[in-house]
């Protein structure tokens, strides 16, 4: 359950950052509360997955989540440049998400 918990969180950051970047510098009140509440179970989902796994995994599985998931809405949803150096980019992070999780002993 643990891993469950830790990509929920990790999508919720997705979340998170993309309302984040609609609230316009916090200034536009729905995104701005979408923002917060998916900030606060973001953070009480990986603070609940490090009861059982790693530090260094859970935190490292979190932010690799919500940095390739950025970056995918970010060239989706937002019209965000996709040029092959970006692309390599959020592939060697997913190829160290990989080998964290095949690392982990949990």
């Amino acid at each position: 359950m643990a891993w469950v918990r830790l990509l929920i969180a990790g999508i919720l950051e997705v979340v998170w950052a993309f309302y984040m970047k609609q609230s316009d510098g916090f200034t536009r009140a729905v995104p701005t509360v979408i923002t917060l509440v998916t900030m606060v179970g973001s953070f009480a989902l990986l603070s609940w997955s490090m009861k059982t796994l790693p530090l260094g995994t859970a935190y490292t599985i979190w932010t690799g989540i919500g940095a390739v998931g950025a970056f995918l809405v970010g060239v989706v949803v937002l019209d965000e440049q996709a040029n092959a150096t970006r692309i390599l980019a959020a592939l060697l992070i997913v190829a160290g998400l990989v080998l964290m999780k095949v690392s982990s002993p949990d």
